[in-house]
This record gives C-alpha cells, structure tokens and sequence, in this order.
C-alpha cells in the first residue's frame, strides 16, 4: 500500500464507516420546492453501483432535495438513454449520469440540456453535453497504479491480459491506456498478448473469457481488470485452475465483490474509489450548478478525496483512490 493511499485511507475511515459524511442542508432548494435530481447508472443490482445509491439517498437526506437513482436492468446503452428520456419527460432538475458509451448518450443528453435540465456526468471526461464531468482521479495515473502492482507482482516479466467492462466506456480503455502505457516504459521484459477482452460488466463473463486466456496462454503471468466484476471472475477461473501462486491479478473492484478471492490469492490486489461519496459528490456539483454557485479549481466538495478539487474544463478531479491488499483488505467493509 502506497503512503499516498495510507494518508487517505486514514483521513476518511469515518467515510467508509458510514455511506458519506453527513452535512448540514446547506443546498437552497428550487423555486417551489426541493430540487428533483436523478442519477442515472450503468446498470442496476450490482454491488458498484448499489454503494453509490447509498451516496446518493445520504445526500438526499442531508440536503432534503428529491434525489434518487435509477439503472437498466442490463449494461446497454440504449437502455440507458431510455431511462434519460424518461426522466426528461418526468421535468427533472438534473441528471447525473454514469454512462455506459459516453458517445451514444451525447444525442439523448443534447435533449435534457435543450430541456433545461443540468447534466452532470462521471467516468465520462470527453462527455460534451455535460455541464461538469466529475473524476475521482486522472484515470490514466490510476491505470499506471494498477500496471505498477501488477508489475511489482510480476517482478517485472512475462505475459498479461487486460479486461474492460466494454470497448467502449472510457474510463475503461483509459486505465488501461495507461497501464500499458506505464509498462511499455517502465517494464519493457513484460508483453501484453491479445486484445482488451470485453465482459459487458459481467463476472461470468469475465470467469469464461478468463478461462479463454489461461487456455491460450498457459504460460501468462498476469491480468487486469477495469469494471467492478472482472477480478471476482478472473480470480474464480484463476482458483479453479489452481495457479494462485503463478498468476498476478489486480484490477478495479470493491472489497464486497473480490475479497474472498484477496484471501485466498486468486487476486493480489484491487484499486477503487468509494462509489457513494462518487454519488454524493455528483448530486452536490448538480445542485451547485441548479443554484448559480461557481464551481472552482481547489475547491472544498465536502467528501473525503474531493477537499482540494482540480478543475480542467468542464472535468473536475479528486484525489480518491485506494490500494487494497490482502493486508488492508478489513479496513473497508463495504
């Protein structure tokens, strides 16, 4: 664990002890009552995403505003935009939005902003019909993190793998650009075989395509996963096969969907942020934004990782990620 991750992880138990931190109703509501904020996600029913929506009913709690969150049932786009298209027809206030193709939502988006609706996205930085896209952090410094833990792993030789929830969710591809990025520079002996296996935000997917690459390359040292269910289902196939010892995986997750395979050391480490204060932080910024308040470079969100903001354009970044290992792994219950 960096001394980077230390510092955070000490500076926010509190956070990870309860969905956010409290704060007082400080957001003025809309003309007429409560301002009526709709987070738009991925996809329903897994574990990522169920954490942000306890970000987000915490918010709605502190702040008395109508937040909620809604996802399809599948990680489609199409299904996504549907559900955009319905809280347009229902006049919300603002949409934040985790898009699952940042390109297919610009058209349904255009629409709620010509509506007068604030869009405020997250994982989407190239996102054009946003007023603010918000980054827990530079993505490709997180991609060069896990690269650098899959590396020290490694040590430093031999084949790896990377997986995306989809080709095309960017923040995806760019951990990924980064790692490879990162390794092309830093660890020359280390060789990336295939292409970015995709597994559309699912573990048995990712089990099955896991399953794929061990069996094409039975020498391979290494992979990475980028969304929330890839490491859970590389670590089952890399435990069935029983090369624990041989094989390094790390990846984004949560300690509620991968620890079990960091105990037994199918999987030597993830990185993550917590998606509740992501969610909390997204419905702030729309409210801000509903309000009229300037959003600011080094400015305060309220949420730990989000203290001293970076502003570049329309993105806004913290500084909220996390390194969990085998050692650390009790330290975040959720």
């Amino acid at each position: 664990m960096t001394a980077r991750s230390t510092l955070w992880a000490a500076a926010s138990a509190l956070a990870f002890a309860l969905p956010v931190v409290a704060q007082e109703a400080t957001d003025a509501p809309a003309e007429g009552g409560p301002q009526d904020i709709a987070t738009v996600v991925k996809i329903s029913g897994i574990q990522w995403f169920n954490r942000m929506e306890e970000g987000v009913k915490q918010y709605a709690a502190d702040t008395g505003n109508n937040a909620f969150q809604v996802g399809p049932a599948q990680a489609d786009p199409q299904q996504q935009a549907a559900l955009i298209e319905d809280m347009i027809a229902q006049g919300v206030d603002a949409i934040a939005v985790v898009p699952m193709s940042p390109e297919a939502l610009e058209p349904v988006l255009g629409r709620a902003q010509e509506a007068g609706i604030v869009v405020i996205s997250h994982e989407a930085a190239s996102q054009q019909n946003v007023s603010y896209d918000i980054e827990a952090f530079k993505n490709e410094d997180f991609g060069a993190t896990l690269m650098e833990n899959l590396a020290q792993c490694m040590e430093g030789v031999g084949k790896y793998a990377v997986f995306v929830g989809s080709l095309t969710s960017q923040t995806h591809n760019q951990w990924v650009d980064g790692a490879v990025a990162y390794q092309e520079a830093n660890y020359p002996d280390m060789e990336l075989v295939g292409d970015r296996n995709e597994t559309f935000d699912d573990q048995q997917q990712a089990y099955a395509a896991a399953q794929e690459v061990l069996r094409a390359n039975p020498d391979i040292k290494g992979m990475q996963g980028s969304a929330s269910t890839d490491v859970a289902g590389i670590g089952l196939a890399v435990e069935e096969r029983g090369v624990e010892d041989s094989t390094c995986v790390v990846g984004t997750s949560l300690p509620s969907i991968a620890g079990q395979y960091i105990e037994t050391g199918a999987i030597d480490m993830i990185g993550f942020w917590d998606p509740s204060l992501a969610g909390y932080v997204m419905n702030t910024v729309a409210s801000m934004v509903i309000n009229g308040e300037e959003v600011a470079d080094g400015m305060d969100l309220g949420q730990p990782g989000y203290e001293a903001v970076s502003l570049d354009g329309k993105v806004i970044y913290g500084q909220a990620w996390v390194e969990v290992t085998k050692d650390n792994l009790a330290d975040y219950p959720f």
